[in-house]
């Protein structure tokens, strides 16, 4: 059941927050320790939560809209008193003492938190291998990956250990594991949602969003995190419309636009690509007018973005020097220069893939370089947004696939940082561009994984976003005839 569901059957005295709670426990207890979504299980204060919500449903009170509903959230978002490590050595013992916008709103509205999810080292990643603390696995195989960075948010909902998740997405961490999973995830327009408390990779790029297992669910979290924020001089001031009233609208006469970049990948599975063309024609057979349009620069987006994104990461992260918070080398006998032990505390802090992405930001803006690189990728980034707007002028709605494969086994891709890269090629535009995007199930392939559908939309255009991916979601009941999977709720 989704969260429309869970609501009345809690309003009504069919279940109460404590027992809608206590199985997602024990549901974690049973699957977690081979998924390992989870860096931190929130049991005693999940059930004090849930307590709360019965004595307030009890004495006739009125509940808020997401009261008892089990969350996790990415643990790159600030949870006060609550440990918050973005799966990096470097801040394994920080716990905030301020609790992040989104997750604010969230406990607001009477969530519960069930517990800190797995992420790639700082979100940098695309299959939460570069964990510290080890990677989580795929409920669908456990032998394969569940994607990145967000990997163990889509991987908790996928396994029913919550019913919904917060990731972040910088170059397709919410919607990439959310295609590997099975799951519905989203991701706002840059600033539809507010980034305070998220700490921070690529400051033009990040955004919140959810993972849910429908595109009902998705819009309840939306609703509910959206808008704006005077702690974020970046979050938008445009009113939040009702999403859940989106989502019965017909779809009929709306236009949309394949976009021909994305199909004649050469990386492709011809599985991923044959499932998204099918969905692609259900669509049409629901009333909407396919287009093909082009964006000439969508495969630059790679390339720019791995020169901005890095850039701004060696600029976010170059706070972590053991000395205001973060780890700290032991000094060796005799003591140590501040210049040394800062040497030392990021080296041993940070990983390999963090290190790296230092190193390739730190030379893209250095003296002699910034205007060829950095500048450069910043006007190229204009090119591909002027491309989506051009798009946009003749279509509603973008469709392409998630990803250009399904899910990948561990280790595929460990002595290739290149080909990793490219499991985002087909999510990093939206992301240049500040779009909405959102991802969600439209088929299996022949090992049972399941295929992600990629929709993006107009600059907060989330409510079309939402009404287009419900209307084939309905249609297509694609989880219905889902092969079987262990680990899958």
């Amino acid at each position: 059941m989704g969260i429309a569901e869970w609501r009345a059957r809690l309003r009504q005295g069919e279940v109460s927050a404590r027992e809608l709670t206590q199985s997602h426990l024990d549901r974690i207890a049973a699957v977690d320790p081979t998924v390992h979504a989870f860096l931190e299980v929130t049991g005693e204060r999940a059930l004090a939560s849930a307590d709360r919500i019965d004595a307030a449903r009890a004495a006739g009170q009125e509940l808020p809209p997401l009261a008892g509903i089990p969350l996790a959230i990415k643990d790159n978002l600030c949870t006060k008193g609550i440990r918050t490590t973005c799966s990096s050595r470097m801040l394994g013992q920080f716990v905030p003492p301020y609790e992040s916008t989104v997750t604010e709103r969230l406990w607001d509205a009477g969530a519960v938190l069930v517990g800190k999810t797995n992420l790639d080292e700082f979100a940098m990643g695309s299959s939460t291998e570069t964990s510290a603390f080890g990677p989580s696995r795929n409920p669908w195989d456990p032998e394969r990956v569940p994607g990145g960075s967000s990997g163990g948010s889509a991987a908790a909902v996928a396994a029913g250990e919550c019913l919904a998740a917060l990731g972040s997405d910088t170059g397709g961490s919410i919607r990439q594991p959310a295609s590997f999973c099975g799951v519905v995830g989203l991701k706002p327009t840059y600033g539809r949602v507010s980034r305070w408390g998220l700490v921070a990779f690529a400051s033009s790029l990040d955004q919140v969003g959810p993972f849910t297992t429908s595109v009902a669910d998705a819009a309840e979290i939306l609703q509910v995190i959206a808008g704006a924020d005077r702690r974020d001089g970046t979050c938008l001031q445009a009113p939040v419309p009702d999403y859940s009233a989106a989502l019965g609208r017909p779809v009929k006469g709306l236009r949309v636009g394949l976009i021909r970049e994305c199909f004649d990948q050469p990386g492709l599975d011809p599985a991923v690509k044959a499932s998204v063309l099918a969905a692609a024609q259900r669509l049409e057979a629901l009333g909407c007018e396919l287009v093909e349009v082009s964006c000439p620069r969508f495969d630059d987006g790679i390339a720019t973005y791995y020169v901005i994104a890095p850039s701004e990461a060696s600029a976010n992260l170059a706070r972590y020097d053991g000395v205001k918070y973060g780890y700290r080398a032991a000094a060796p006998e005799g003591g140590d220069s501040l210049a040394t032990m800062t040497a030392r505390s990021r080296a041993e802090g940070f990983g390999e893939e963090v290190q790296r992405r230092i190193l390739i930001g730190t030379y893209a803006l250095s003296a002699g370089y910034v205007d060829a690189y950095y500048r450069k990728a910043q006007q190229v980034r204009t090119l591909i947004r002027r491309d989506f707007e051009r798009a946009f002028e003749a279509v509603d709605v973008l469709l392409s696939p998630t990803s250009p494969t399904t899910a990948f086994r561990f280790g595929a891709h460990r002595d290739d940082p290149l080909a990793m890269y490219l499991a985002d090629l087909l999510t990093i535009p939206a992301n240049l561009a500040g779009l909405p995007a959102l991802s969600l199930p439209c088929g299996f392939d022949a090992q049972g994984l399941p295929i992600g559908l990629q929709l993006i939309g107009g600059v907060l255009q989330e409510e079309q976003l939402l009404q287009v991916a419900h209307a084939y979601e309905s249609d297509a009941r694609v989880m219905d005839n889902r092969p079987a999977a262990a680990l899958v709720a």
